[in-house]
């Protein structure tokens, strides 16, 4: 790993960081949709029979900010795992660059021994992170995938509940508003995720 990779880890941990700063963005929204939904359940029990439906489809978007919000503090623990990844590579960069130092300091059998040293590093160390980060950009980039089709079904629950709201007869307005709101929410989610789908771990060059 040379000494510009060593600046290009220490810019994905840096990333990453702001990956995981995203993901407690979704987790917090997630909870916002679960008292929402909790109060529009309320709603829906002051309004009757007249709301039954956005009280059944309120219910369903209670246990899918439940869902949502357990899904996104797997991906934030799974992208605790990309950080120790990094970390690695920023230490190990640092101790390549003092070899690199030390060999450009040297002659003969030392230089040849640092030589081998590095070589060493490069064909097994570097192997085996490269390894570790294209696990972890598969496993990071299927958690993704599942939980914007989580969000998608979100978005349905969301656009149903609008419909059903017109027939909500004296608490037509408020629970129109309701899953105006709704819809809002999950559409912020979406654009995080959005923003999560583009996140790939670099893999560093030899």
């Amino acid at each position: 790993m040379t000494s510009g990779e060593g600046r290009d880890s220490g810019r994905e941990l840096r990333r990453i960081v702001r990956i995981n700063e995203e993901i407690k963005t979704v987790v917090k929204t997630a909870y916002r949709i679960n008292l929402m939904a909790m109060n529009a359940i309320f709603l829906a029990k002051r309004a009757g029979q007249s709301a039954l439906g956005f009280g059944v489809l309120s219910n369903e978007l209670r246990r899918f900010a439940t869902e949502l919000e357990q899904q996104m503090i797997a991906l934030g623990q799974a992208t605790s795992g990309s950080v120790v990844t990094v970390t690695a590579m920023v230490k190990e960069a640092h101790v390549v660059r003092m070899l690199e130092r030390a060999r450009a300091e040297c002659d003969g059998r030392g230089r040849d021994a640092l030589d081998a040293l590095l070589r060493r590093h490069r064909e097994t160390t570097l192997t085996d992170r490269r390894d570790q980060v294209a696990a972890l950009n598969r496993n990071l980039a299927m958690m993704i995938e599942s939980t914007a089709r989580l969000v998608e079904m979100g978005g349905v629950l969301a656009r149903s509940a609008k419909i059903e709201a017109a027939y909500g007869g004296g608490f037509s307005q408020s629970l129109k508003q309701v899953s105006s709101d709704f819809e809002g929410t999950i559409g912020e989610i979406r654009k995080s995720l959005d923003s999560l789908g583009k996140f790939r771990l670099r893999e560093f060059a030899a």
